[in-house]
């Protein structure tokens, strides 16, 4: 018995580290994020690996996860998918990276058939950001790499 336990606890780690570092989502769980009814602030940032502003900006919005601010919530939403049906590369990142706000991955092929249920401004270009006031519903989108400033002017626009 003793030794049953001791193999457990070794293989703990094991099992949580199974899980991926992000989550594969379709077009309706992103929907479904954009209108849920919430005290938060929703701030959802485009992105993909291979995209050197994406990944220049990716610490800002950790900060902002991580600011104790409850009012928001970021989640990071990776578009690698359309290039790569394969994961793992999303994961690798996520995890080298260390990133903790929430990362999901849109398994969605054409993006002209969805880009514009994000927002009709949007052209496709990397990153972008939406930010989304659902208990208001004020919302905001802004295509191209934020700054701090701009980010934080994104938000106070839209309480």
């Amino acid at each position: 018995m003793k030794k049953l336990f001791l193999t457990a606890i070794l293989l703990l780690p094991l099992m949580v580290a199974a899980q991926p570092p992000a989550k594969i989502i379709k077009l309706k769980d992103l929907q479904n994020l954009m209108t849920s009814k919430s005290d938060s602030i929703q701030v959802i940032n485009f992105w993909a690996t291979w995209c050197g502003p994406c990944v220049k900006e990716l610490p800002l919005f950790e900060k902002l996860n991580n600011n104790g601010t409850s009012n928001v919530k970021v989640s990071l939403v990776s578009l690698d998918l359309d290039l790569d049906p394969n994961p793992e590369k999303v994961y690798k990142f996520v995890t080298r990276k260390n990133l903790k706000s929430e990362v999901l991955i849109l398994d969605e092929q054409d993006p002209n058939s969805w880009i514009d249920k994000i927002d009709p401004r949007w052209s496709g270009a990397l990153p972008a950001t939406l930010i989304v006031n659902t208990k208001t519903g004020k919302r905001t989108f802004f295509e191209g790499e934020v700054d701090e400033e701009k980010l934080n002017n994104l938000i106070t626009a839209i309480q």
